[in-house]
């Protein structure tokens, strides 16, 4: 359906003047790609969740690359990650040549469980596991206390584990331990339009981990030793630089590092405007027996709004219900169909199937998204709570 049909968006990205002036100063300066903008996002977002280290790039997908690439991610090793995810997660390690084993889902969350993860580990005599990737569904945080530890537990002198965090729904996600991002060995976020705060395209890494930092720093941009910003306004002559490493080409040009920065100062903001709806709509569906309503533990940054339909009450399945509400002028979306779903992941690895994963096979029947952003008005969150209510009665199963 067009966003012109729809009486309620899935999303609207909150965009004002300052970011329109921010991009137009980089124009004016005719300085586009990465340089003084970027640093200072960077810097930016480091002290805002307290990282040593912040590295602006592309995406979240090439973010996570440089991260699995500079913990040692390779042939003959393996990552654990959920098949609840995006494919982008586990994609990345495919591209380092590694191997990847999955954890279901908690029973009732999204998160990647713990004791699956355990279980995995106890079976890796050969040690070829060097690290886990915890996705934070929906701004909701995995247990990273258990999971690091667990991280400790199997790692060996020859082997350390590292934790990933795939914090692309987590900004700005806050625990008693501190940000997303910074509590495991390194964090990865996303900038895409629909995240909560946006550079169109684009993510970040961080990390407190010197070596890692200057790992991943290093292969950002071909395994340079010197940027392009350096090289062109520094009195050393641009054309001294060496090659160090194999490296990638993902960084952020300062066009859309400028977006970021803007957005940045309104993350707080953004971050409360979603909650109060949050609030409207658990109070609205609390009493619907028809839904589950989101898992809400500490740091829940709220990037988007997972509602789970209950099917021993309703006499249509997910897909039928979804499509009645983009029918009725609402947008949704699906996060996430697990990975067993697809047929590249289904034929690399024959028994990763939804009998062996029946939680993430649960949510992804289930689950639909509804708007959730800043922008709002409370005419669209009253719309998207009536109508889900009014299919809920509509497809009751009788004596229910």
């Amino acid at each position: 359906m067009s966003e012109q049909m729809l009486k309620v968006p899935f999303f609207h990205a909150s965009l004002g003047e300052a970011e329109k002036k921010a991009v137009c100063d980089v124009i004016d300066s005719l300085w586009l790609t990465t340089g003084k903008v970027t640093q200072g996002f960077e810097e930016d977002f480091k002290s805002f969740i307290g990282a040593k280290y912040a590295f602006a790039v592309n995406s979240n997908t090439s973010g996570m690359i440089l991260a699995m690439d500079a913990c040692g991610v390779k042939p003959g090793k393996a990552v654990i990650t959920t098949p609840y995810t995006f494919v982008s997660t586990a994609a990345c390690a495919v591209h380092l040549g590694a191997e990847v084993h999955f954890a279901d889902i908690e029973k009732n969350s999204y998160s990647i469980d713990p004791e699956k993860i355990e279980d995995i580990l106890k079976k890796d005599t050969n040690h070829e596991i060097c690290a886990i990737v915890p996705v934070h569904i929906a701004g909701n945080l995995c247990d990273m206390e258990k999971i690091c530890a667990l991280a400790k537990k199997y790692s060996t002198p020859d082997n350390k584990i590292y934790v990933i965090e795939d914090a692309a729904h987590s900004f700005p996600s806050k625990t008693a331990r501190g940000y997303a991002g910074v509590l495991g060995d390194v964090g990865v976020f996303s900038f895409y339009v629909t995240k909560t705060i946006t550079t169109g395209e684009g993510g970040m890494i961080t990390t407190n981990d010197d070596a890692l930092a200057k790992r991943i720093q290093t292969m950002r941009m071909h395994g340079m030793d010197r940027t392009a910003w350096d090289r062109y306004t520094s009195p050393r002559a641009s054309w001294e630089y060496d090659i160090v490493e194999c490296g990638y080409k993902c960084n952020l040009p300062d066009i859309l590092s400028a977006l970021g920065r803007e957005q940045l100062k309104r993350a707080n903001l953004f971050y409360e405007q979603r909650k109060k709806i949050v609030e409207v709509y658990n109070t609205a569906f609390k009493t619907c027996d028809f839904i589950h309503l989101p898992p809400d533990g500490e740091g829940n940054a709220w990037h988007l709004y997972l509602i789970r339909l209950d099917p021993e009450k309703l006499d249509c399945d997910r897909n039928a219900f979804a499509r009645e509400l983009q029918a009725e002028g609402i947008g949704i979306s699906m996060h996430f169909i697990a990975l067993f779903k697809f047929s590249y992941w289904q034929k690399r690895y024959p028994d990763f199937t939804a009998e062996n994963y029946p939680n993430a096979a649960e949510h992804t029947d289930n689950t639909i998204s509804l708007p959730l952003w800043p922008e709002m008005t409370d005419e669209m969150v009253n719309l998207v709570i009536s109508t889900v209510k009014k299919l809920g009665e509509k497809h009751r199963k009788t004596g229910n």
